[in-house]
């Protein structure tokens, strides 16, 4: 094996066990919001609101799972519908106020826990850091969530 492939092959190994934390830690910022929810929620802000056809290209996903996890945060009243204003056909999800709060709680408690666990890397480290997430996210070509679609 390559130097280049222990490389990869240890990226891989922190990657799975960063997305497993993530799972697991999504459950104690807010006991009802899976890691799923919460980065659809995400986008549902980002975008101003989307249909879930939308949300499922976006992530690569069966519809099926998103329809689980629309049906379920539309239950937990923190997305609702509403009619496309171009066509009334068209059914649009949006945060709901509670969804906005929800969503605001748990991400300052994401910004504290990534703000504790990196308060002791250099300013240029974290440069460095988020750089190559940048970089390595670009290249994927869109988001790879296939975690997500076992939530």
């Amino acid at each position: 094996m390559t130097a280049a492939d222990m490389a990869i092959e240890t990226i891989h190994h922190e990657m799975t066990a960063f997305a497993r934390r993530a799972r697991a830690s999504a459950g104690r910022l807010h006991p009802e919001l899976s890691l799923v929810s919460y980065t659809l929620l995400g986008h549902l802000e980002e975008s101003g609101g989307c249909r879930a056809t939308d949300l499922a290209a976006h992530y690569a996903l069966d519809k099926s799972t998103v329809s689980r996890q629309v049906s379920a945060l539309e239950a937990a009243e923190l997305i609702e519908r509403r009619s496309d204003a171009q066509d009334q056909r068209v059914q649009v999800l949006h945060l709901t106020p509670a969804g906005r709060e929800i969503l605001a709680q748990v991400t300052a408690s994401r910004r504290v826990a990534f703000r504790e666990r990196l308060a002791g890397w250099p300013e240029d480290d974290l440069r460095q850091f988020a750089g190559y997430l940048r970089r390595y996210n670009a290249s994927g070509g869109g988001p790879t969530v296939t975690a997500l679609a076992n939530d």
